[in-house]
This record gives structure tokens, C-alpha cells and sequence, in this order.
């Protein structure tokens, strides 16, 4: 197991700190933030999906992150933070939600 120290850059707290003023649901945001932290301070390298060398991506509803891992460092770099919207509500059947199999 590897630890890393676990930075968000500052315009990444910046659209965070958006992200959570705007969201409906702020404690959401915060325990996807906490569980993001939780997630990369151990094997950072393997976390989420590389979308290009250097480059990945982690998603912890309702939110996306996309890093960097400096191994030399042990350093993981939090540059940018998306909200992810919840998906819309199953369609309705007079009044009553269709059941999904």
C-alpha cells in the first residue's frame, strides 16, 4: 500500500466551493468530497480510469474529479471538479412509479 498527500488546486476548491453553494443536497457534496480524499490518499495510481497518460478520472456521485499522481512525490493533484446530476426519476404510470426489473 501506498500513501499519498492529496491536494486540490485552487481553482478546483474554487468550482467546489461553487458546486456547493449551488447544490440542493450540500451535505452530498461534502461526503463525495470526504470519500474523493479517502479514496486517493492509498494506491492513488490505480484509482478511477486514466483518460491519458498522467491524466485520471475518479466519480464519487454527485460529483466527478479528474487528477494527476506524482509518484516521485507521493503527491496527488485534484485539478478539476464536476457536479454530476442525479439521473432524471423512473417515468410515471398514473401516479405510481413503474416498477423496474
Amino acid at each position: 500500500m501506498t500513501r499519498y498527500i492529496v491536494t486540490w488546486i485552487e481553482s478546483a476548491q474554487a468550482e467546489l466551493a461553487q458546486i456547493w453553494i449551488d447544490a440542493s443536497d450540500r451535505q452530498a457534496v461534502t461526503a463525495a468530497t470526504h470519500a474523493i480524499d479517502k479514496e486517493l490518499v492509498e494506491d492513488a495510481a490505480t484509482k478511477g480510469s486514466e483518460l491519458r497518460e498522467g491524466l485520471r478520472e475518479l466519480s464519487v456521485s454527485p460529483l466527478r474529479v479528474l487528477f494527476i499522481v506524482r509518484e516521485e512525490d507521493r503527491l496527488v493533484e485534484v485539478s478539476k471538479v464536476r457536479y454530476l446530476p442525479s439521473p432524471p426519476p423512473p417515468p410515471r404510470e398514473n401516479g405510481l412509479v413503474t416498477p423496474t426489473e
